[in-house]
């Protein structure tokens, strides 16, 4: 599994375009071949960055995702909000706990 994280940073005036982008979105993203999971995150001191995670089967899903007409209008709509470059990791996920260890 390929975990993709990404950071985006908007300006203040074009958040609630973007979450309103996302919402509209979020359930075909979701359903895109081989996405296994999609989370959206906002930090708590910097209200206008925002970071996607993303779990992909494996490299090629994502390429495909990246590569389809539909991303590519998403991106398209959304980029022209940013006040920053997007910063984005791809990373395995090594270790995961749905537990507190006692």
């Amino acid at each position: 599994m390929l975990v993709r994280i990404v950071k985006l940073s908007f300006k203040p005036e074009n958040i609630e375009e973007f979450l309103s982008i996302f919402e509209s979105t979020k359930t075909q993203i979701r359903d895109f071949k081989g996405c296994q999971h999609l989370e959206l995150y906002r930090d708590k001191d910097n209200t206008n960055q925002f970071f996607t995670y993303s779990y992909w089967e494996d490299e090629n899903a994502l390429e495909n995702y990246r590569n389809s007409g539909f991303f590519k209008v998403v991106w398209s709509n959304t980029k022209t909000l940013f006040n920053a470059k997007p910063e984005a990791w791809s990373v395995d996920k090594i270790w995961i706990s749905n537990q507190k260890e006692e």
